[in-house]
Parts: C-alpha cells; structure tokens; sequence
C-alpha cells in the first residue's frame, strides 16, 4: 500500500534557470522505448533500488527512479534536478511513490544541503552532463556520511579504444542532442579521485560496435 506524505517542491534555483521543454519532453518519450527500459530498468533497480536511509537523489531528471525505492529500506528522498522541464515531469511520480520525497531545483555543483547528511546517494545518467565532474563528485562525497554508499549507473568511455575515438570524434553532437551529454566520460576514474572506495563495479554494454557503454558501480565515502 503506497504510504501517504505530503510532497513539497522547493525553490532552490540555480543562478541560471535551465528549462529544455524538447529535450525533457525527447527523453520522456526515449526512455518509455521497449529497447531502452530493457536495458535500464534492471540497472534502476540495481542502484536506486538498493538505496537506503536518508536518500539524495542527484538529477532526478523526470523521476523515473521514484517508483524503485523500497519503503523497507528507505526512509525519505531529497531529489535534486536543475532543469525546470524535467521537474514538471517528476512531480507526478512523487505522488507514485511509496516513500516521501522533497524535489528541489538545484545543481550538484553547489548542493543545498549540510554536510554528511545523507545515507546513501543515487546518481543515474547524470555525470556524463555534469559541467565540473570532479566538483560534482565532491559535493556529493561532502552531504554523504561517512561510510555511506554511492550508486551510480552511467554512460561512459568505452574500454576499446577504437570506439573511444569514435566517442570523442560524436561528443560535440551528443552534448547538442543529448542534454550536453558527453558519451565519452571516465567516470570511475573521477569517483577514485575523489576518494571514495568502489565496492561494486561492472561494465554494461560496450561491444565493438556500441558508442554508448555504461558503467554500474557502488562505492562509499572513507
């Protein structure tokens, strides 16, 4: 039985206001395909539906990970998101869920919230976007407490390096197209460098012909 809450929506807004009606309402439409939900719905369940505790949600996008989280596990969701777009979409999943969830306009780079506050982190096609990764990656390791646990699920760098080049050679396409997403991100190598420990880490895709491997990784703060 879906538990009741009363959801709020806060308005912590970026600087600049982001708001991509078309990519928001691309994706919306992209990942409902057949194909796409049969890559990524079990890989949902693997990171968001793992989290536990006091949970961030980092790019939300339009809430698809809403529905994933486990109210035995968790007790409440902040969902950060900076593109207005995307948060008219996520609304109605806050209402689907089964636990409470705060939606906030804002951005990884400058997170409003105090140091280590959070249980766990949940990071889903998001870093492959983000402007500054790195930075990025040290506000989350800054709100997460110690211990707690980073799941992510991403697209990034092919390990052949033929594809890479392939990668790098479409990047200016896909970051016009895609949200400024760069298919071509060595995103383990900034959760290391940030000094998180990966506990979990495997490859998805990124066969010789595939531009656009992912990476599923847990990892905790020291």
């Amino acid at each position: 039985m879906t538990q009741q809450h009363d959801p709020t929506t806060t308005a912590r807004e970026t600087p600049s206001q982001i708001f991509h009606p078309r990519f928001a309402a691309f994706y919306e439409w992209y990942a409902h395909l057949g194909s796409e939900r049969r890559l990524t719905d079990p890989l949902r369940q693997e990171t968001a539906g793992q989290a536990y505790g006091v949970v961030l949600e980092v790019g939300a996008g339009s809430g698809l990970n809403f529905s994933r989280y486990d109210p035995e596990r968790v007790e409440r969701v902040e969902a950060i998101e900076p593109d207005a777009a995307m948060l008219a979409n996520a609304r109605p999943r806050v209402e689907q869920a089964e636990v409470p969830i705060t939606l906030t306009q804002a951005s990884v780079l400058a997170l409003p919230f105090p140091n280590e506050t959070f249980d766990s982190v949940v990071v889903t096609l998001v870093f492959c976007s983000v402007s500054d990764p790195a930075r990025g990656m040290q506000e989350i390791k800054r709100v997460l407490k110690p211990q707690g646990t980073l799941f992510m699920f991403e697209h990034v760098r092919s390990q052949r390096s033929g594809m890479a080049r392939v990668q790098d050679a479409i990047v200016p396409l896909t970051t016009r197209l895609f949200g400024h997403c760069h298919w071509n991100r060595d995103t383990e190598r900034v959760v290391r460098e940030a000094g998180f420990h990966i506990a979990h880490l495997r490859h998805v895709g990124g066969g010789r012909l595939d531009p656009s491997p992912h990476l599923v990784l847990q990892a905790h703060r020291p």
